[in-house]
């Protein structure tokens, strides 16, 4: 392999390590039982959403999240059987639909919000500003490429554009 071929290996190791780590059952069931609720991390990121947008439609969390339609549309309903968001129609023939967080679910947002916070000020206590500030930069260009680039199916044709 070539010395880039080595560094994009590399990279791409480093990256499922931290993927198999979020995704851990285990981490998930510490974060569980400090919040004192089980939110899943798609459950979490459509609390986010809503907290942000007020009172967005399926279809605005979708793209906000990044998420697929019929995977929000179950994260709703798990999320509203759990009484941390409720929907209601916005207009009068009922073909609008959005999502609000109820008291419960704010309180939900807001513990997990605190404790996601102090983990990862724990974790970066000792990362200088700088690299703090460059590991949100490298994160989120990362995240921009992600969603920009597509998979090719021709494993050859790997690292061209």
């Amino acid at each position: 392999m070539s010395n880039g071929t080595d560094r994009i290996a590399e990279a791409e190791q480093a990256l499922e390590r931290l993927f198999r780590l979020t995704m851990n059952r285990k981490v998930h069931t510490k974060q569980s039982v400090a919040v004192g609720a089980d939110v899943t991390r798609a459950g979490y990121a459509v609390l986010r959403c809503i907290h942000v947008a007020g009172e967005p439609s399926l279809g605005e969390i979708a793209r906000d999240c990044s998420m697929d339609p019929a995977a929000v549309g179950r994260q709703v309903r798990t999320l509203e059987d759990d009484g941390f968001v409720e929907r209601f129609a916005t207009n009068d023939d009922g073909r609008v639909t959005v999502v609000g967080l109820t008291r419960a679910g704010r309180d939900v947002y807001t513990r997990i919000v605190e404790i996601r916070h102090a983990y990862m000020g724990d974790v970066l206590a000792d990362w200088s500003a700088a690299d703090q500030a460059t590991l949100t930069r490298l994160v989120n260009r990362l995240v921009d490429d992600l969603k920009a680039s597509r998979f090719r199916p021709d494993a050859s044709r790997a690292g061209r554009r």
